[in-house]
């Protein structure tokens, strides 16, 4: 996949959610949980990871971050289904979106 280019919105999207995604509690019942096999701790952390780098390289990840972030949004496709609790699903949409939109941004193309 190929950097695509980006709009200022797309940037602006990124920034708000990545904002209300740091103001926001890790939903207390999924602290230790594990839903179809997926540390739901691990998953959020390896997100916030991954989106950070892309916020301090300017936008693009490395082809390992973007492997890793396309995995965890298809463990989110997985365990999006199980979950109940509409402050969790609200948590993990967010978090989803935001997984999507650094992804679709592709990795930084090799040299």
């Amino acid at each position: 996949m190929s950097r695509v280019n980006r709009s200022p919105q797309h940037d602006d999207d990124v920034a708000r959610l990545w904002q209300e995604h740091l103001l926001a509690a890790f939903p207390a019942d999924l602290r230790g949980a594990e839903l179809a096999g997926v540390d739901m701790v691990l998953l959020d952390a390896s997100i916030a990871g991954c989106v950070s780098t892309w916020k301090d390289n300017g936008g693009v990840l490395d082809r390992e971050r973007q492997r890793l972030l396309d995995n965890c949004i298809a463990d989110l496709d997985q365990v999006m289904p199980l979950l109940n609790d509409a402050e969790d699903i609200c948590y993990y949409r967010r978090l989803r979106q935001l997984a999507r939109l650094v992804s679709d941004t592709g990795p930084q193309p090799t040299k």
